[in-house]
């Protein structure tokens, strides 16, 4: 599939924000899910630092072979990784890898989860079965993961019935977030980084 150079609008820019003196614990996070489910969004949402991303236009090349049933409206992709950096607290700071959702990108997911010591499965209701390998590949890794629903705005389905489409493990944190709301994307890294320290396992 051949890429035009994207012609978004550019991101506000951001000031520099430094790693405080304190900070002991660097931790590898992976933000992993479906196509069109918000990954690249929260990197950009939650991030200190101005986020690189890999996003590129998506072409009339990639007919037939990526799946925008449930996402008519996007037109850009990312093809390798995003990245972000957070503080959670004085000591403990996040760096976040967003990994690419379609199927052909699938083959970078294994080098992403290479040292990372956690993972947020971003889901869409709708589209439950587009998260269904990513958990796979994440247990497989025996790396602890959390499983978030990104609101669309849509009517919320109650968690129990994502659990049982997703076949989660009771000790798996599931919780809703808005991937456009910074805050709402800290609390979910929080509740990773909670889980992370309570000893999690796959």
């Amino acid at each position: 599939m051949d890429f035009a150079t994207s012609d978004r609008p550019a991101l506000p820019e951001r000031a520099a924000a430094p790693l405080r003196p304190g900070a002991r614990h660097g931790l590898k996070i992976v933000i992993i899910g479906g196509f069109g489910v918000g990954k690249t969004t929260m990197v950009r949402s939650v991030s200190e630092i101005r986020p690189l991303d890999t996003e590129a236009m998506m072409t009339e090349a990639g007919d037939g072979v990526d799946d925008l049933r449930g996402v008519p409206g996007k037109s850009t992709t990312t093809v390798a990784f995003d990245f972000g950096r957070i503080t959670i607290d004085a000591e403990t700071v996040l760096y976040l890898f967003g990994a690419p959702g379609q199927q052909r990108f699938w083959f970078l997911w294994d080098r992403l989860f290479t040292g990372a010591l956690g993972a947020i499965v971003l889901v869409d209701q709708h589209r439950i079965a587009d998260s269904w390998y990513a958990i796979d590949r994440l247990e497989h890794q025996r790396t602890p993961f959390i499983v978030a629903r990104n609101d669309f705005g849509t009517a919320q389905c109650a968690p129990a019935e994502i659990r049982d489409a997703l076949d989660l493990d009771p000790r798996v944190p599931l919780l809703d977030c808005d991937a456009r709301s910074r805050a709402s994307c800290k609390n979910v890294l929080i509740t990773l980084v909670e889980h992370l320290h309570a000893g999690a396992r796959p």
